[in-house]
């Protein structure tokens, strides 16, 4: 080291000097304890320049860690960026469904309202004979009593359920886009001799194919709008033991459903 070799010709010069030329005791104590302190800074300048390259080293070191967490940041940050935009699009795409979803199911619904309302309009005279109309779950129920149907026991429409049935029909064939299911409900009682009829599930499938047989035969309803069930005793109105209970459960409701190809379409997508 340049230090060091600076004192190694400074010593040499001290000899040569002194074979020389004779010091005094004075001069060469000074000169001896400057070489002392040369000495002292060289190994203190050395520490120092060992101190500093491995803080050089270290930070270095820190320096690349630096730079690779930055680029590993970077690159996190481009991934985070790239997912929160497809995020974004998926969104979007979402909201556009739901909305198109909701316009259909609003559309639904206010064709629903409209329909009962020409319904109720169109029996509004049967309604204190055992007939409801009502809306559950965007279809429209038309619910008619065994009583203004059938008489005790029969199958065999009467003259009054004629009636009612015949206005029914006058809105259905103006409204070709609604489907019909006709259910024939029935109480809990057994059957007893009714000859062909052999129990609850005869006389509610029975009574629903009377009503739909009249509907397309007799009023000319499109028959493939139409589809006859019976459900027996086993989804009553009320569930109580009561004659009263009974008596809402024996009855024919007529499902009114507005055809939602939009609706579908967009299901099955």
């Amino acid at each position: 080291m340049k230090i060091t070799y600076y004192l190694l010709a400074l010593a040499l010069s001290l000899t040569f000097y002194s074979s020389c030329k004779i010091m005094s005791p004075k001069a060469y104590k000074a000169l001896i304890a400057e070489r002392d302190s040369l000495t002292t800074r060289t190994e203190t300048l050395e520490t120092q320049v060992f101190q500093l390259k491995a803080d050089t080293m270290r930070l270095h070191r820190e320096l690349a860690n630096l730079s690779n967490n930055n680029t590993a940041l970077n690159s996190n940050l481009n991934t985070s960026s790239s997912k929160l935009k497809r995020l974004a699009a998926d969104l979007e795409k979402r909201e556009a469904r739901l909305k198109e979803v909701e316009d259909i199911l609003r559309k639904r619904d206010e064709a629903a309202n409209a329909l009962k309302n020409k319904l109720q309009q169109a029996l509004l005279g049967f309604q204190q004979s055992g007939l409801t109309v009502d809306i559950r779950n965007g279809k429209v129920y038309v619910s008619l009593a065994d009583k203004l149907l059938f008489p005790s026991g029969s199958i065999v429409i009467d003259d009054k359920g004629k009636a009612a049935l015949k206005q029914l029909a006058v809105v259905l064939n103006k409204e070709p886009d609604i489907n019909m299911a006709i259910e024939g409900h029935t109480d809990d009682k057994k059957v007893i001799n009714l000859g062909q009829i052999k129990d609850n599930w005869d006389l509610s499938v029975l009574r629903a194919t009377s009503v739909t047989r009249y509907l397309t035969e007799v009023e000319k309803v499109d028959p493939h709008r139409l589809t006859a069930t019976g459900k027996s005793e086993f989804q009553p109105i009320d569930p109580a033991p009561t004659n009263e209970a009974r008596a809402k459960n024996r009855r024919i409701e007529i499902v009114l459903t507005p055809r939602l190809d939009e609706l579908y379409n967009l299901i099955t997508k």
